[in-house]
C-alpha cells in the first residue's frame, strides 16, 4: 500500500500495477484538486471512491489490488470519478483448473508466553465468559422463555456472581420446517452446536413447546452433551450420558402460565449454581477460538481494519490459536488465492466443494454473487463484488488455511479454518458461534451496532472518522492506518493484546457495555412448509 503525503490531497493504491486508487480526504475531494504527482481531478470524488490514474480506453480492465475488478463502459480519461455504473463486471473464476496448495511459505516463528484468564471446560475446550444460555427447540416459546429470563435476571443471577449472564438461543426454526429434506442438518446442527458453544460451560437446558417437529432429542441425541459432573463417571461407567434437561410447556403438570415459567426458572438455577463454581484460570493464547467478519464494509475495509485483521490473525495462529474467517460470497473470487494457500490438497478440494454447492443455492434463487454488494458498501467506494471481496480476503492474512468447516460444523482443530457461511452478519455469527469460538472480532466502514449476546464481539473501525463518531461502539481505529499515524503491524498488535484482555475478563467490548446484540439468524436452506 502506497500513499501520497498527508498535508496534500491524499489516494491511496494497493499496488504498483494498479490504474486506479481511492481518494482518503475526509468528505472527498472537489474537481480541480492536484495531487503531489500532477493528476488533476475532473469532478468532485467522494472519500473512498476511486480516480483513474490513467486514461482508461472503453473495454481495457480496471485494477485494483492487481486484480481487474471490471472493464471500462467507455473511455474513462485520467483524473476521473470511476464508479459501479462506469464498470462491467468480470465473470466470476470457473472453479475448475485451481492452484492446489502450491503456496508453501516458510514456518513463522511459534508466538509463546502468552495467557488469558478463562474458563476450563469439562470437554477440555475454554470459554471467555461464563453464561447460562437456555435453548429453544422452536420459536413457539420464544415468549415463554424470554419472559423466565427477565426474571432469572431480576431475581436469581444476584445470587450467583461468577455468572456473566442468562441468555436465551431465540430463533425462527423448529416447526412448520421440512425436517427431514437434506438442507435440513444445516440448522439443526448449526442449533446444536451452538448450544454447545465454550462459553457456556457445558451446561445444556432446553424448553419445548411438545409437539414441534424439532423434538428434544433429535436436536440432542444421546451422547452429544459433555458429563458436566465427571465424578459421575465412576458410578455409572465410562458411557455415561448427561441426562437431556427440557422443560415441555405442554406437559400436563404445567397447570397457568406461571406454572411454566417457574418451571424454567427452577431447572436454570440448578444450572447457575453449576456455573457460579467455575473459577478463572491462566490458560494459554492457544486456546482462543476467534471468528472474523466484516460489515457494512466501505473501501477502507481492505486497507485498514481487515489487513490488520489478517496481521493478527497471522499472530494468533502463531500462537497456537485458532482463528476462522467466512463469508463465501465475499472471498469466491479470490478462490485461486485460497486453494493455493490450503495446506493439502483435500483441504483445497473442500473449499472448492463449498463454493460450488453455493454457486448452485445462488442458482436457484435466480441470483449470484453480484446480490451481495449493498447499497451502503457502494456508497463507501466499493464498485462491485470483485471489489468487495478482494478487501475482505485480507482478513485471512498468510497463514497456511489448514481446514474447511460446511455450514453449522463443529471446529476441532487449530490453525486457520475456513468456515463456509453466507455472508450475511447475522447468520455468518451464528454459524462462527456454533462452530465454536470464543471471541468476535468485527471490521466496520460504514458503521453497525452490531453486536452477540452470546460471545464478546470487538468492532473494528476502518476509518478514523467513523471511529470519532461512534466513539463509544468502536472497540479499535484502524483508520490510523490511512491516516499514517500507525502501520498495519501496530494496529495488529493492539487487537491480539486486546483479545487477551476481552477473553480474560478484564476489559469489556463496547457491545457489552451496552448490552447490544443482534438475534441468532439460523442458515436454513430447506423448504419451508
Amino acid at each position: 500500500m502506497t500513499a501520497t503525503s498527508q498535508s496534500a490531497p491524499l489516494y491511496i493504491t494497493m499496488h504498483a500495477a494498479d490504474n486506479v486508487a481511492i481518494v482518503a480526504n475526509d468528505g472527498g475531494l472537489p474537481s480541480g484538486a492536484t495531487f503531489p504527482s500532477g493528476l488533476v481531478l475532473r469532478e468532485h470524488v467522494p472519500q473512498g471512491h476511486k480516480v483513474a490514474l490513467v486514461d482508461l480506453p472503453a473495454g481495457s480492465p480496471v485494477r485494483r489490488y492487481n486484480v481487474t475488478i471490471g472493464n471500462a463502459l467507455k473511455d474513462i480519461p485520467a483524473g476521473s470519478w470511476v464508479h459501479e455504473r462506469l464498470l462491467q463486471m468480470p465473470d466470476a473464476r470457473e472453479l475448475a483448473n485451481l492452484p492446489i496448495a502450491t503456496v508453501k511459505p516458510e514456518p513463522l516463528p511459534p508466538l509463546e508466553g502468552y495467557t488469558f484468564e478463562g474458563f476450563r471446560n469439562p470437554d477440555g475446550s475454554v470459554g471467555t465468559r461464563n453464561i447460562l444460555a437456555i435453548t429453544q427447540t422452536v420459536q413457539c416459546v420464544a415468549g415463554v422463555t424470554d419472559f423466565a429470563v427477565r426474571r432469572i435476571k431480576a431475581e436469581l443471577l444476584p445470587k450467583f456472581p461468577n455468572v456473566d449472564d442468562v441468555v436465551a438461543l431465540e430463533h425462527g426454526y423448529g416447526c412448520g420446517v421440512a425436517i427431514d429434506a437434506p438442507d435440513a442438518i444445516i440448522p439443526i446442527r448449526t442449533l446444536r452446536n451452538i448450544s454447545l458453544n465454550p462459553n457456556f460451560g457445558g451446561e445444556v437446558m432446553l424448553v419445548s413447546l411438545g409437539c414441534e417437529k424439532l423434538q428434544p432429542e433429535r436436536l440432542m441425541p444421546p451422547g452429544t452433551i459433555p458429563l458436566v459432573d465427571e465424578r459421575n463417571v465412576a458410578d455409572v461407567g465410562v458411557t455415561a450420558e448427561s441426562k437431556l434437561d427440557v422443560v415441555c410447556l405442554q406437559d400436563d403438570a404445567h397447570v397457568g402460565f406461571m406454572s411454566m415459567v417457574d418451571s424454567i426458572m427452577r431447572q436454570a438455577e440448578e444450572h447457575l449454581e453449576r456455573l457460579n463454581a467455575r473459577q478463572r484460570e491462566t490458560v494459554p493464547a492457544s486456546e482462543l477460538v476467534v471468528g472474523v467478519q466484516c460489515g457494512g464494509s466501505d473501501a477502507f475495509s481492505g486497507v485498514t481494519a481487515n489487513p490488520a485483521v489478517g496481521f493478527c490473525t497471522d499472530l494468533l495462529v502463531r500462537a497456537g490459536a485458532s482463528v476462522m474467517f467466512s463469508e463465501v460470497t465475499e472471498v469466491r473470487d479470490g478462490i485461486d488465492q485460497l486453494t493455493s494457500r490450503a495446506t493439502t490438497p483435500e483441504v483445497a478440494e473442500a473449499m472448492i466443494r463449498e463454493m460450488a454447492w453455493y454457486d448452485a443455492y445462488l442458482q436457484r434463487g435466480s441470483a449470484d454473487r453480484s446480490a451481495n454488494t449493498t447499497p451502503g458498501n457502494k456508497k463507501g467506494g466499493l464498485s462491485n463484488i470483485v471489489e468487495k471481496a478482494m478487501g475482505s480476503i485480507v482478513k485471512s492474512g498468510s497463514s497456511p488455511i489448514s481446514g474447511v468447516l460446511a455450514p453449522g460444523e463443529k471446529l476441532r482443530q487449530k490453525g486457520l479454518t475456513y468456515a463456509a457461511t453466507p455472508a450475511s452478519d447475522f447468520i455468518c455469527g451464528t454459524l462462527q458461534l456454533a462452530a465454536g469460538m470464543n471471541l468476535h472480532v468485527f471490521t466496520t466502514g460504514r458503521g453497525t451496532p452490531y453486536g452477540l449476546a452470546e460471545v464478546p464481539v470487538i468492532k473494528v473501525a476502518t476509518r478514523s472518522d467513523l471511529a470519532r463518531r461512534w466513539h463509544d461502539l468502536m472497540d479499535i481505529n484502524a483508520g490510523t492506518i490511512a491516516d499514517g499515524s500507525a502501520t498495519i503491524e501496530e494496529v495488529g498488535w493492539e487487537m491480539f493484546r486486546l483479545m487477551l484482555d476481552v477473553a480474560s475478563g478484564r476489559k469489556k467490548t463496547w457491545a457489552e457495555h451496552w448490552k447490544l446484540h443482534n438475534s441468532l439468524v439460523l442458515f436454513n436452506p430447506a423448504p419451508i412448509t
